[in-house]
This record gives structure tokens, sequence and C-alpha cells, in this order.
């Protein structure tokens, strides 16, 4: 079976960090783990030292472990969940980059 990591890039809206955090971390990781295959994830914030200097897009990361060996039928499950009573969308989560990577 192969295995990736879901890597998604994100930020809340201005002035509703705690908001955020409390959904993300109480009730959207658990939401994600509930998907067919997905086997882990963890949150990660920004340090405040960084190797290069200036500002960066994102404050928070987050990363889900998956294994399957059809990363379309992942995406379908997650896009059939997103917006339901499986998978609510806070109105404080912003910006968001989301990645598949292949682990080597």
């Amino acid at each position: 079976m192969a295995r990736y990591v879901f890597a998604v890039h994100s930020n809340p809206v201005a002035g509703r960090e705690q908001e955020y955090n409390d959904w993300y971390s109480n009730r959207h990781l658990d939401d994600l783990l509930a998907c067919s295959g997905v086997t882990a994830a963890r949150r990660l914030t920004l340090a405040d030292q960084q190797i290069r200097e200036g500002p960066q897009p994102f404050n928070y990361l987050a990363l889900y472990e998956i294994e399957t060996d059809d990363p379309q039928n992942f995406f379908d499950e997650l896009s059939s969940r997103i917006g339901t009573d499986q998978m609510p969308r806070s109105t404080a989560l912003g910006e968001v980059s989301p990645v598949l990577w292949k682990v080597m």
C-alpha cells in the first residue's frame, strides 16, 4: 500500500485565531482521521525563528498520513464530507493551501 502525506497550510480569519485553533484541534483533526486511509494527524505552528528573513504566507501546518493505493478515493471522500455534519467547516478558517506528497 502506498503512503502519502497530505500537508495543509492554513491561516485563521483575522481576529479569530482562538476559535480557529479550537475548531481545528478539537474537531477537524478527528474529522480527517475518520476518512478512509488516514492513519495519523498532527498540527504545527510557525516558529519565531526562520532560516530566511521575511514574512511567511502561512502560520499553521497540518500533516495527515495516508495509506492508500488510490489517492483519488481519498480526495473524493474528503470532498464529499467537507461542509457536512461529518466535517463542518469553521468560518474562522481563512486561506488554505493543501498539497499531497507521496512518501518515497
